[in-house]
C-alpha cells in the first residue's frame, strides 16, 4: 500500500464561502488520477465540508470504482457526542455515515479528535466497546482515533484500550518539538505501544507548502527539484511504522504533484533533517497564528465568522506588517462579505472548544480586528 491517502476534507468548492458547495466534476477528476497512479486510501469525516464530504466520496469515489480498488476511512465525531446520555447517538451517526458514503463496511475507522475531555465522553458513552462490536459484525475493520492533546493523555488512551491498530497524529518538521502539540513525544508514545501511526497535517494546512523565501531558498539550495511541500511530506513519509501520510488536496495538480513525488521517495539524510531544523526556526520567528485550516471552529459559530480565512489573512500580511506597510484591509473586507468580521465575535468560544490546535481563537480575533478594523 502506497503511503500517500487522500483527504477529504479541503476539497474544490464552486463557491469558495460556500464550503459545502463542493465541484464534484473536479473531485471525480482528482479521485481518477489519484487511483490511476495506484494510491486507494480515502479519508472523510461527519462534518467535513458542512457534512458533504462523505456524500462527495459517495458520488466521485463509491459510485464510480469497484469497491475492492479504494480503502475508505472515517470518523465518529465525539464532539458531536460530549452532551449525549446514551450510546444510542453514536449508533445512529455511525449507521447514518455508512449510508452517506455508501458502503457497506469502512476499512479505517477512527474517533475523531480524542482530548482529555473527548475520550471521557467516549469512556461515559462505551464508545470503544461499541465499536468493537462493529468491527466484529464486519461494518468496520481496522479501528484507531486521531490524538490532539499532549502525550501524557495518549499514553492513558493506549494503556486502557490496547485493542486500538493505528493513532492518526499530526506530524510535520514544524510541529516536531513544539510543546504545544507535542508531536515528537506523541509520535514515541504511540511507537512504545506497538501501534502504527498515521500522519494528518504534514503541510501544516498548506503553511509548509508556501515558504518564506529565506526558508524556501534554504532547501532549494538542497534540493532543486522538490517543492516546500514535498520536503514536507518526506519527512513524514521517512518516520519509522508510519502507515500512511494524509494530505488534503484541493486542485488535480496537487494531486499530480503529490503522487508523483511519493511514488518512490528519496529518504531524507542528515543534512536534510538538519535543513528542516533550520527552516522550523525561520518559521518559529515568524509571529504567526498555528491554524492548519481544519474549519472545525466554522461549524457552529453564531456569527458564521470566516475565522480559517480571517487568520489566514492575517498570517500573510505579517511580512508588510514587519516592515511597516499597511495591512490588506480591502481584501479583509472582501473575505468577511457576507459573513462575520472579527468584530463580530460574541465571546461564546465554542470555535475553541472545537480547536484541534487549542488556539486562543477569541483573543486572536481581537488581534485581528485591531489590525483590520481599528
Amino acid at each position: 500500500m502506497k503511503k500517500l491517502g487522500f483527504g477529504m476534507m479541503r476539497l474544490p468548492t464552486v463557491d469558495p464561502k460556500a464550503t459545502e458547495q463542493i465541484d464534484l466534476p473536479q473531485v471525480c477528476g482528482m479521485v481518477d488520477t489519484f487511483l490511476a497512479r495506484g494510491y486507494t486510501y480515502f479519508d472523510t469525516a461527519y462534518f467535513y465540508h458542512g457534512g458533504k464530504s462523505e456524500c462527495a466520496v459517495r458520488d466521485a469515489l463509491v459510485k464510480r470504482h469497484s469497491r475492492e480498488s479504494f480503502l475508505l476511512a472515517d470518523k465518529l465525531p465525539l464532539m458531536h457526542l460530549k452532551d449525549a446520555d446514551s450510546g444510542e447517538a453514536q449508533a445512529r451517526i455511525f449507521h447514518e455515515q455508512l449510508e452517506k458514503c455508501g458502503v457497506d463496511y469502512f476499512d479505517y475507522y477512527l474517533l475523531h479528535c480524542i482530548t482529555q475531555e473527548s475520550y471521557e465522553t467516549a469512556q461515559r458513552l462505551e464508545t470503544f466497546a461499541f465499536l468493537r462490536q462493529m468491527q466484529a459484525e464486519g461494518k468496520l475493520r481496522h479501528l484507531g482515533f486521531s490524538f490532539h492533546d499532549k502525550a501524557g493523555v495518549l499514553e492513558q488512551v493506549l494503556s486502557e484500550h490496547p485493542e486500538v491498530e493505528f493513532v492518526q497524529l499530526q506530524l510535520n518538521y514544524l510541529d516536531w518539538e513544539d510543546e504545544r502539540v507535542q508531536s515528537r513525544k506523541c509520535y514515541e508514545t504511540v511507537l512504545r505501544h506497538g501501534k502504527q501511526v498515521i500522519v494528518m497535517e504534514p503541510v501544516k494546512g498548506g503553511k509548509l507548502a508556501a515558504l518564506p523565501e529565506e526558508a524556501a531558498a534554504l532547501l532549494r539550495g538542497a534540493h532543486p527539484d522538490w517543492t516546500p511541500a514535498q520536503w514536507a511530506l518526506r519527512f513524514a513519509a521517512g518516520l519509522d511504522q508510519v502507515m500512511m501520510v494524509l494530505s488534503g488536496m484541493s486542485t488535480l495538480g496537487q494531486v499530480e504533484e503529490n503522487t508523483q513525488s511519493m511514488a518512490a521517495p528519496e529518504p531524507l539524510c542528515g543534512e536534510d533533517r538538519a535543513l528542516l531544523e533550520r527552516t522550523a526556526e525561520i518559521l518559529s520567528a515568524i509571529p504567526a497564528i498555528a491554524c492548519t485550516a481544519c474549519r472545525y471552529c466554522v461549524d457552529g459559530c453564531p456569527r458564521e465568522i470566516p475565522i480559517p480565512d480571517l487568520f489566514a489573512l492575517y498570517n500573510s500580511d505579517q511580512a508588510a506588517l514587519r516592515q511597516g506597510r499597511e495591512p490588506d484591509r480591502d481584501r479583509y473586507q472582501s473575505i468577511a462579505e457576507g459573513a462575520g468580521t472579527a468584530s463580530s465575535c460574541v465571546s461564546c468560544r465554542q470555535c475553541e472548544q472545537q480547536c484541534p490546535q487549542h488556539l486562543e481563537i477569541t483573543a486572536w480575533l481581537e488581534r485581528v480586528k485591531k489590525t483590520y478594523e481599528g
